[in-house]
């Protein structure tokens, strides 16, 4: 569920003033993850200074950076895009910068000139190529709940149709259509895997990003939930499209958001739970927190402790102060930590996920439902969220589901060591074969009896 931790861990970073305008190379070292960023600094005809970064380890482009001051050789900025701050105290060469990054946890970040930067994308071997042997079209459909327009990719097997489809929903955290992340896409894979079996497949940006309006930080996955709907009701307008066989497939966060859609509508054909959870969100974290922080070597005594903090924290998220209460409220437990951790405690999405329970939703969806978790997944894990789904559709009377958990895989549905977060960008490997095979043969099944 929280993907978008690495990518805002590396997003924030400074901008020097005067005579080291230019570009910046530093290495970001949480645990045993590490992950190159590159700042371009420039100053405009009025002397401000201006940046954007890279993060090359994770194909991230021209990340805007926010407010920056340098006072004599110390430089601060805050990048209200990742609620993270920075200081660093520059040298008098003008060649180097050390400083710390805080953004839930304060990391070590030193940058130097850049000369010659191998801007090569990590290899992924299952990303496609063109020609496709299936007809990929970019496309924009209205999302008439907030009036705003989301942009995606519609992959059709070639021929006339009309073609069973799936509707692709993301994790948390602002994503791309092809759920771009450390190098990988993992849902360009997907759609690929499933149009070349036969499977029109609709992917689209989350709001605010790519080709979709909106404002996506003020958004719920009950806004998100509106625009898997606009998807659907889109489909059903192609004529290529078999209206009665469109099912979802919902990733991490995307497995809530299928649910509560399917619980409301009876004209969604399936339903697959890629990693999806089963129990309310403060559980989510706190359990991801100790198995992630085992994961990468922290030992278990220490792992509980952080879980018993970051309980704390939601404990006191929960009883609904404002931003300012709220901050008071933490300093206590996260020290320095509190001002650049706040604004993302307090994003509607935040607060609305962290007492959602999934549960009720499941109980109402009557439609065939794959949920499938890694065996190594350290942030949905299997143990504790497969058997509340299998519960919950128990609950509810529905008797077509399938609940499985994959052997050696991890969140992503790499095959994996230990499923450690700081392995995703290391893995080649972007979607296993045996979870791509496991999708593509249960909607086989399930639609060919429609």
């Amino acid at each position: 569920m929280k993907r978008a931790f690495l990518l805002a861990l590396v997003t924030a970073l400074p901008i020097v003033a005067q005579d080291i305008v230019g570009d910046w190379i530093g290495t970001l070292r949480a645990g045993s993850t590490n992950l190159r960023v590159l700042v371009h600094i420039t100053r405009g005809t009025d002397g401000i200074l201006k940046a954007d970064m890279d993060s090359l380890d994770q194909n991230a482009k021209a990340i805007p950076i926010s407010s920056i001051e340098l006072k004599e050789n110390k430089l601060t900025f805050t990048s209200t895009a990742v609620h993270g701050s920075y200081e660093g105290t520059v040298n008098t060469e003008r060649t180097g910068i050390e400083g710390t990054f805080v953004q839930g946890a304060q990391l070590p970040l030193n940058f130097k000139r850049a000369t010659a930067v191998d801007p090569a994308a990590p290899r992924r071997p299952q990303n496609p190529t063109k020609p496709y042997p299936y007809r990929a079209e970019d496309l924009t459909y209205e999302s008439r709940a907030a009036g705003i327009k989301i942009g995606a990719t519609l992959t059709m097997p070639n021929g006339r149709g009309p073609f069973p489809a799936a509707v692709l929903i993301t994790g948390s955290g602002q994503q791309d259509r092809d759920e771009s992340a450390l190098g990988h896409k993992p849902f360009l894979v997907l759609a690929d895997h499933l149009t070349r079996k036969g499977l029109a497949v609709l992917r689209s940006d989350d709001r605010g990003i790519g080709k979709s309006g909106g404002v996506f930080v003020t958004s719920t996955n009950a806004d998100f939930a509106n625009d898997t709907e606009a998807a659907i009701e889109y489909l059903k307008t192609r004529r290529e499209i078999d209206p009665k066989r469109i099912g979802l497939i919902g990733h991490s966060g995307g497995g809530i958001i299928a649910p509560m859609v399917a619980a409301r509508r009876r004209d969604v054909a399936f339903v697959v739970l890629m990693a999806g959870p089963g129990v309310r969100g403060d559980k989510v974290i706190v359990d991801q927190v100790i198995a992630a922080a085992e994961a990468e070597g922290v030992s278990h005594a220490a792992a509980i402790e952080e879980g018993k903090t970051q309980r704390r924290v939601e404990d006191v998220i929960m009883q609904g102060y404002d931003d300012a209460a709220l901050k008071e409220k933490l300093r206590p437990i996260l020290g320095v930590k509190t001002d650049a951790v706040v604004p993302q405690f307090t994003t509607p999405w935040h607060r609305e996920f962290l007492s959602y329970d999934p549960a009720p939703a499941l109980r109402k969806v009557s439609c065939p439902v794959l949920a499938m978790i890694g065996q190594k997944d350290v942030q949905v894990l299997p143990n504790l969220n497969l058997p509340a789904i299998r519960k919950a559709l128990r609950e509810g009377g529905n008797t077509r589901f399938e609940v499985v958990e994959l052997p050696s895989l991890n969140h992503l549905f790499q095959t994996a060591k230990t499923g450690a977060v700081s392995e995703y960008g290391k893995i080649e490997e972007t979607i296993s074969s045996l979870a791509l095979d496991k999708i593509a043969g249960w909607i086989t099944t399930v639609i060919s009896s429609r």
